[in-house]
């Protein structure tokens, strides 16, 4: 009688800008666990220090790892994988990585097992990919979150190396920023971006529309941020401005989506990043792209792994062990 196959686990950790996020995946991409942890912003503010981030890692880490390693029973632990920098280019550094850099490494060399180092980017990408359901191929893809807005051409070959050419993005402000500070100053607290969807969703009418400013792939958000800072202090309605913050973000992406679809071809578009969970950008951008471009599908990370979170990293660790095992 053959043996039982032992499941085997791959672990992936991020420590972004504002989550601890560690996850868990088998040999087959099934998600086993995963858990974030916030990390805590001041009322009012629009964000933490480097160091009080770094800080919060440390104490965050060990407490998703007490619950994360009971996963490790029944199963064997194959590789660990760490966003180690914010994005695969050279130069890209932040000190919060650095907290799930060292403790992959700890983990990986105490147990004896292979490290792979990756990237914050890197993880939503394959997070969208994977929660999309999408197969191999090139993709359009936007990535929106508070630290980043590009417009991308992601190729994954073999599997969890990703070749990535920036086409476009914001010039200045990122979307995750326009949304956070006009947030906090309509009193919303930091991050945003959930609240801001809450406050939108009474709105039917949309009767305020903030400017778009796009030049091919190229986005910007401080005059529109700008433009809403000077509508609320003239009074105008939070849920309505909520809502133009919204549609600024979508129609900006939809404009510049379709422009750099010109170097293509592509198998889809794909939207990542925190950003991308809102569902009202989501559908009008889904219509816009629908209509200027109706032979490219167009796919969103699913809502949950949206957001920051560790899951991308993990997959991506189980395919590049898959691709070097020859088991692709």
């Amino acid at each position: 009688m053959a043996g039982k196959v032992e499941r085997r686990l791959f672990l992936g950790l991020d420590t972004s800008a504002y989550t601890t996020a560690a996850a868990l995946v088998d040999q087959e991409e099934r998600l086993v666990w995963e858990k974030r942890l916030l990390l805590p912003v001041k009322e009012g503010a629009l964000g933490l220090r480097q160091s009080e981030a770094v800080f919060a890692h440390l104490q965050n880490l060990p407490r998703l790892w007490a619950e994360g390693a009971a996963q490790l029973k029944n199963a064997s632990l194959e590789a660990v994988a760490a966003a180690t920098r914010p994005r695969p280019v050279e130069g890209s550094y932040m000190p919060v990585f650095k907290v799930s850099e060292a403790f992959g490494l700890f983990a990986a060399q105490t147990m004896g097992l292979i490290f792979l180092p990756s990237s914050h980017q890197e993880g939503h990408l394959i997070a969208g990919l994977w929660s999309a359901g999408l197969p191999p191929g090139r993709f359009l893809v936007a990535h929106l979150s508070g630290g980043t807005t590009e417009i991308l051409s992601v190729e994954e070959s073999p599997p969890g190396t990703l070749a990535i050419r920036q086409l476009g993005g914001s010039t200045d402000l990122h979307a995750g920023q326009f949304v956070d500070r006009v947030g906090v100053a309509m009193g919303l607290p930091f991050p945003a971006g959930p609240q801001l969807e809450r406050l939108a969703q009474g709105v039917t009418d949309g009767s305020i529309i903030l400017p778009v400013a796009v030049k091919g792939a190229q986005i910007s958000f401080s005059g529109p941020e700008s433009q809403a800072q000077r509508l609320l202090a003239k009074g105008c309605p939070s849920a309505e401005l909520a809502r133009a913050v919204e549609r600024c973000i979508a129609d900006s992406l939809a404009k510049a989506l379709s422009h750099a679809s010109r170097s293509g071809p592509y198998q889809a578009i794909l939207v990542v990043g925190g950003v991308a969970a809102n569902n009202y950008i989501r559908e009008r951008l889904q219509t816009a792209l629908s209509q200027t471009l109706p032979d490219l599908k167009i796919a969103f990370a699913a809502a949950p792994f949206s957001a920051d979170n560790a899951v991308g990293i993990a997959v991506q660790a189980a395919r590049k062990m898959r691709s070097r095992a020859g088991c692709v």
